[in-house]
């Protein structure tokens, strides 16, 4: 009965690993696209949604906590000199790679190969970052999440949130033009319901049940274990990868995104820096942008929270650094000696 049950606790977070592949393809998770979204069009939009799913994985945590459902939660780490330094290297890796890991299996999942070279980049870099400088590996902190200390008000105002949000997203049509038939209006609806803010938070939603059914797991917390040597359960986690990878090919066969572009040499090439540089990054903080995302930050570490502003920050300025020396190629004269 237990060997049964284990199966099926791991058939569960297969399948939310695929669906979460499934929606990183519609959503709006990759940090690269949320800040080039911000400094071109002055739009938010993308940040918000991620902002939203790193709710719902709170929220859902207070309420397992209530139930006596959660699993044993990674500690936090110190906030210092090297937080920002690896929050830094995680944006200018997520730059020079053209998306961040979420970024990543998204591109993937389209048919853009070059992005297999990302993962083993993030790879190598943990593994050469740890062979130069051992005292890389951080101290967890001894205290627990600041969030536990409000649980039953936070858990309160999260079902009050959730309710709106369900409101606003069953309410009906209203504009002159709504479809007619039921036919219409289901399509419609699921074509809401698959938006990228809405997608955004199933990616939520799915994390949180993984979860909740395999503890505390992203693609590069096993790349990172992988580079210290110290992967546990790695055959059942691989196999979680290789879900999530899954779902976003899936993904991509349903919008329409398998045509990727032809893959060169340069393209792998700068896939695979920019996975490195992010894999510095991530040892140092420690931990990659999805970590930060769905587990520190809505665990309220401060650490998560400085990391990927961090990360935010760096990839704003390399884009407007881009910018504006596209500009000066652009003038007239600029190339001449």
């Amino acid at each position: 009965m237990k060997l049964m049950l284990l199966s099926l606790s791991f058939a569960g977070a297969l399948l939310c690993a695929a669906v979460m592949g499934f929606s990183i393809q519609r959503g709006a998770t990759c940090a690269v696209a949320a800040v080039s979204e911000i400094t071109s069009s002055r739009s938010a939009r993308r940040l918000l949604a991620m902002a939203e799913a790193s709710l719902f994985v709170c929220g859902g945590l207070l309420i397992a906590k209530q139930l006596h459902w959660l699993p044993v939660m990674p500690s936090g780490y110190p906030v210092d000199s090297l937080t920002i330094v690896g929050g830094a290297l995680l944006g200018l890796g997520a730059f020079v790679n053209g998306a961040c890991v979420f970024g990543a299996i998204a591109r993937l999942g389209s048919g853009q190969w070059a992005y297999a070279a990302t993962p083993l980049g993030y790879y190598v870099g943990c593994v050469g970052l740890l062979a130069l400088w051992p005292q890389a590996e951080r101290p967890m902190l001894a205290t627990v999440s600041p969030v536990w200390g409000a649980a039953p008000l936070l858990t309160a105002l999260f079902l009050l949130f959730v309710a709106w949000r369900l409101l606003r997203l069953w309410q009906p049509e209203r504009h002159h033009d709504a479809p007619a038939t039921l036919k219409q209006r289901w399509y419609a609806r699921s074509a809401r319901i698959w938006s990228p803010h809405h997608a955004t938070t199933v990616i939520g939603l799915s994390f949180l049940l993984l979860l909740l059914l395999a503890g505390a797991w992203s693609y590069t917390d096993v790349l990172a274990e992988l580079a210290r040597g110290s992967a546990a359960m790695l055959p059942p986690r691989a196999l979680l990868s290789l879900g999530l990878l899954a779902g976003a090919i899936l993904g991509g066969m349903s919008a329409g995104r398998r045509e990727g572009p032809a893959t060169s040499i340069a393209q792998c090439l700068r896939c695979f820096t920019g996975g490195a540089i992010m894999g510095w990054g991530s040892m140092l903080i420690p931990g990659g942008n999805d970590g930060l995302l769905l587990v520190g930050m809505p665990l309220l570490w401060p650490y998560a929270w400085v990391a990927f502003g961090m990360m935010c920050v760096t990839i704003a300025l390399a884009q407007w650094l881009q910018h504006r020396l596209g500009q000066a190629d652009a003038t007239p004269g600029a190339r001449q000696p």
